[in-house]
């Protein structure tokens, strides 16, 4: 199970930091993903990094301004998110495949995904 939390309302500008716990099972060799959905439209990926190590990825619209991290001793995940703009507002879930050393073009495909947080919002507003 998957249990995201550190949503909320934000200015833009502003940052938040989400977080993805996870129980039940060990996160370490896991591939993670960030994903988000505004109302009305489709799910989109934010974030993601293989079970196997190395490389994080983010799409284009948050590179630079997102961070995605985890703290394998707390079973935790993070999404750290800088800079943020009203076109961030959306529903973020987090989601773990033990796929540890998924095919990178499908990083970003839900469908891979077997286990997904709840979502927490966020919304970007003045």
């Amino acid at each position: 199970q998957l249990q995201a939390s550190g949503g909320g309302l934000v200015q833009p500008g502003g940052s938040l930091r989400l977080s993805c716990a996870a129980s039940g099972f060990t996160l370490d060799y896991y591939t993670i993903g960030w994903f988000r959905q505004a109302p009305g439209t489709e799910r989109e990926w934010v974030s993601g990094r293989r079970g196997s190590g190395g490389t994080t990825y983010y799409a284009d619209s948050v590179k630079g301004r997102f961070t995605m991290s985890r703290d394998n001793a707390k079973n935790t995940v993070y999404l750290q998110m800088n800079s943020l703009e009203p076109e961030d507002t959306a529903v973020y879930f987090c989601a773990a495949t033990s796929v540890w050393h998924i095919i990178l073009s499908r990083l970003g495909d839900g469908t891979q995904y077997d286990h997904w947080g709840q979502g927490t919002l966020v919304t970007v507003s003045s």
